[in-house]
């Protein structure tokens, strides 16, 4: 049984696109009024397919129930996961302005970097570049938009690790699966509301997890992704010793990948000149891979040797490596 079946009954309308092993996403908006899907890299609408709106509200209810979660008017969001790394995101109104929204992200199947050259998205040049940047202790951070597969490249990377190394796995949803034998997982909390008479559950922050990490005597830390105050503390463990750790970024390109991570470690207002920022991440990241879509398919579109940074000029010094063609 696989684990989309535990929200299968309540998708019926839905199930032949979820069970369809070419599609890896399913969005239905508005609603229920349209939905939309993922098809081999290719974003199209399913015509002539509707759900009631109360039917797909009451589903996303069940669904959040399921998942060990909830959703309702004072907590309109959902962001769960299945055993198997699949993802489940749902709104509700007022803040979904056109009525309920589900986005269901299937996972289809873990890439090792092999099949990931086999598909195209890396050539055999930007796949040994990368492998040797791993064994030989280099931190890598990936970018790209939303849907390029940049945690796919992260899970294919991470299995080149050295078996005998320590992992510390920081994910705000766990997802990222990887099959070595010392691993730890962190997972972030959302603060909770009290239900009845009960405090309400603080949250446990990325930034948190990143500070507790550093007790646990990683050797590699892997960071699902970095998004805000959290990459200073990344910074942090970065430049004090912890090499050959991985992370993700949304960016347009590898070097503004390193401008969006000064800008993250900004937020965190520890009072640090731009410049000694900028200098610290050129010390810390060793290399860039970005990936972008090109006609439906994933691609790492450019892979950057991070050689430093040009104060006079504001530029960081890169190095372009093994171009996709």
């Amino acid at each position: 049984m696989s684990s989309l079946d535990r929200i299968l009954p309540f998708l019926r309308p839905i199930e032949d696109l979820l069970v369809d092993p070419d599609i890896t996403e399913v969005m239905v908006n508005a609603g229920g009024r349209r939905v939309f899907v993922e098809r081999n890299g290719m974003l199209a609408a399913v015509p002539d397919r509707t759900l009631e709106t109360r039917n797909l509200t009451v589903a996303i209810k069940n669904i959040a129930r399921a998942c060990g979660d909830e959703i309702s008017d004072t907590q309109p969001i959902l962001d769960a996961r299945l055993e198997d790394g699949s993802r489940v995101a749902a709104m509700f109104p007022p803040c979904s302005v056109d009525g309920p929204t589900l986005t269901v992200r299937k996972f289809t199947r873990r890439y090792a970097l092999a099949d990931l050259v086999a598909v195209g998205t890396l050539t055999d040049a930007q796949a040994a570049s990368l492998t040797s940047a791993v064994q030989q202790g280099k931190n890598i951070l990936i970018s790209g938009g939303t849907g390029t597969g940049k945690t796919t490249l992260l899970n294919a990377l991470a299995a080149g690790i050295p078996t005998g190394d320590r992992i510390v796995l920081i994910e705000e949803t766990s997802e990222i699966r990887i099959d070595q034998p010392n691993v730890v997982r962190f997972e972030a909390r959302r603060a909770q509301t009290p239900l009845g008479q009960e405090a309400p559950t603080p949250p446990v922050t990325i930034s948190d997890l990143v500070r507790a990490t550093l007790r646990h005597r990683p050797d590699r830390i892997l960071l699902g992704e970095v998004r805000g105050a959290e990459a200073f503390d990344l910074l942090q463990a970065l430049n004090t010793g912890h090499l050959g750790s991985l992370t993700t970024i949304h960016a347009n390109s590898a070097e503004q990948a390193l401008t969006r991570l000064a800008h993250c470690v900004l937020t965190a207002n520890v009072g640090l000149p731009h410049r000694s920022i900028r200098e610290a991440i050129a010390l810390a990241v060793n290399l860039v891979a970005h990936l972008a879509r090109r006609d439906g398919r994933r691609v790492v579109t450019e892979i950057v040797a991070v050689l430093g940074y040009d104060a006079p000029c504001e530029l960081f010094a890169v190095e372009p490596l093994a171009p996709h063609p």
